[in-house]
């Protein structure tokens, strides 16, 4: 009897486990769009487009190919697989493993085969194995591991360099020069694209005009742009931000990563081959490395290791609701999260410094929930998933993992901010000022956020400095006087 092989909508790529040794005749290949996914959020039209839209392109180029294909809409992804097996007499369904906790439940549930994912360079099971062996870990520890043994940006046992991290030189300002960006040229939308965009409802943002890749020909072209034009800039400023710069010399690859059109390891290959044959700057190389072979990994790795209780964390006990000025159902004064809110509006993204010091930050500080947070961000970024959004939103964001991921909280006033953006140039809050009607907002919860959490923080010695800081605030009153007003306003729509 023909297997099924059934392929979720981030595993896009021939190569899959499940799929790279199977050939037209031997399997039949089913996708399942669900309606209870689609409809389970507010989405950004450029997000649920793109998801769409490459699970049809996928199955477009099997079909092509000659594969049996069944692109099957259904209630649920479950109800999709049980009418696909009565439909046709299945009796062996084959995956290859999910990317979501849930994900892998379900299909449990429905007696799948399952293979492992090989979607990333380290499997989540080894990651628990390197991580048992110590009593702490830190993605450092875990990026010079990765480094090592998959022989990335090395010099025999030494990082090339003789250091493995140049980010001291990646912290640069903004520049003031307006030099232009690396530019993308956006894909042409076919007739499949228009019968996705013609299906979608309750969306939010700018519609799809060809900025994301939905096949793994297009992301190899956003792959080749990168390493041609932004690869060399990409590692001085990319923490800065700019108001009218959207991405500046970031690589625009994670929405193609996490689809699986592209692999992580043939991206970091291309960055290392651009150093050696002299086209890229060292720190540039290994600062873009280190956000694919690390970071991205390590993100994965803790999320199953810390899974399923993580999503209930909130050791801060925040509640509040994410602002009306990040949903897009309020403006603001606030230039920089009104920046930040643009470019997520237009493009279903904004870069890491934006996520963490603004959009964060903010809902850090005001104690926003994470889990609503969490589920905000999942929608409304093109390269949202869980698996990248718990960690980063519970972990690093909002700090509501108590300290298993970030050992100090991310938050700051508008002195961050005002240093590494052009925000606050003509912005009417003053970064300096913490009281009084033009006050920065980030300032003022800076300083109230301390306090109120200060007997939660007070045997961590990394916050000692900031607290101290805090107590011998003369104004200390006023500010969190101010902090009532600013979190009120920030809730109602009106900053």
């Amino acid at each position: 009897m023909t297997p099924t092989v059934w392929v979720l909508g981030d595993q896009l790529n021939r190569s899959i486990a499940s799929l790279a040794d199977r050939r037209p005749g031997d399997c039949r290949v089913l996708f399942v769009i669900s309606a209870h996914k689609v409809d389970s959020k507010r989405w950004h039209a450029q997000r649920l487009h793109l998801v769409l839209s490459a699970m049809e392109h996928f199955a477009a180029e099997l079909r092509a190919e000659g594969f049996a294909v069944d692109v099957r809409r259904a209630r649920t992804l479950s109800a999709g697989l049980s009418e696909h097996k009565r439909e046709y007499g299945v009796e062996r369904v084959i995956a290859m493993e999910p990317m979501s906790y849930d994900g892998r439940v379900m299909l449990e549930r429905n007696d799948v085969e399952l293979v492992a994912n090989n979607q990333f360079t380290c499997h989540y099971e080894d990651f628990s194995e390197w991580a048992s062996a110590r009593k702490r870990f830190t993605m450092e520890d875990f990026y010079r591991w990765q480094r090592s043994r998959l022989d990335i940006f090395m010099d025999g046992p030494n990082p090339v360099g003789g250091q493995w991290n140049f980010d001291h030189d990646n912290r640069e300002r903004p520049p003031k020069d307006g030099r232009p960006w690396p530019e993308l040229t956006p894909f042409a939308l076919d007739e499949i694209d228009a019968s996705v965009m013609d299906s979608m409802v309750d969306t939010w943002g700018e519609a799809p005009s060809g900025w994301w890749p939905v096949t793994r020909e297009q992301a190899l072209v956003r792959l080749d742009q990168f390493i041609e034009r932004a690869l060399d800039p990409f590692g001085p400023h990319e923490d800065a931000m700019l108001a009218d710069e959207w991405k500046l010399a970031h690589s625009t690859l994670s929405s193609s990563l996490n689809l699986g059109l592209l692999h992580p390891l043939e991206v970091v290959e291309r960055a290392e081959a651009a150093f050696h044959e002299g086209n890229a700057r060292i720190n540039s190389v290994e600062g873009f490395i280190r956000q694919v072979i690390g970071w991205r990994e390590y993100v994965w790795g803790v999320y199953w290791l810390w899974m399923p209780d993580y999503r209930g964390r909130n050791s801060l006990d925040a509640t509040a609701a994410v602002p009306p000025a990040f949903t897009g159902e309020a403006e603001t004064e606030m230039a920089c999260v009104a920046g930040a809110i643009s470019h997520v509006h237009d493009y279903g993204y904004a870069h890491h410094i934006e996520r963490l010091m603004i959009l964060g930050n903010l809902a850090l500080t005001s104690g926003v929930d994470p889990a609503a947070m969490t589920e905000w961000m999942w929608a409304s970024f093109v390269d949202g998933a869980e698996w990248v959004m718990l960690p980063n939103v519970v972990g690093m964001a909002l700090h509501a993992d108590g300290g298993m991921m970030a050992t100090k909280p991310y938050a700051s006033g508008g002195a961050y901010i005002n240093k590494m953006s052009n925000y606050c140039r003509g912005c009417r809050f003053d970064p300096k000022k913490r009281t009084g009607p033009d006050a920065c907002p980030y300032t003022t919860l800076y300083w109230d956020f301390l306090a109120r959490n200060a007997e939660a923080f007070a045997s961590n010695h990394r916050m000692g400095q900031q607290l101290a800081g805090m107590r011998r605030l003369s104004d200390l009153d006023e500010v969190r006087e101010r902090a009532v007003e600013v979190r009120g306003r920030l809730a109602a729509g009106t900053l």
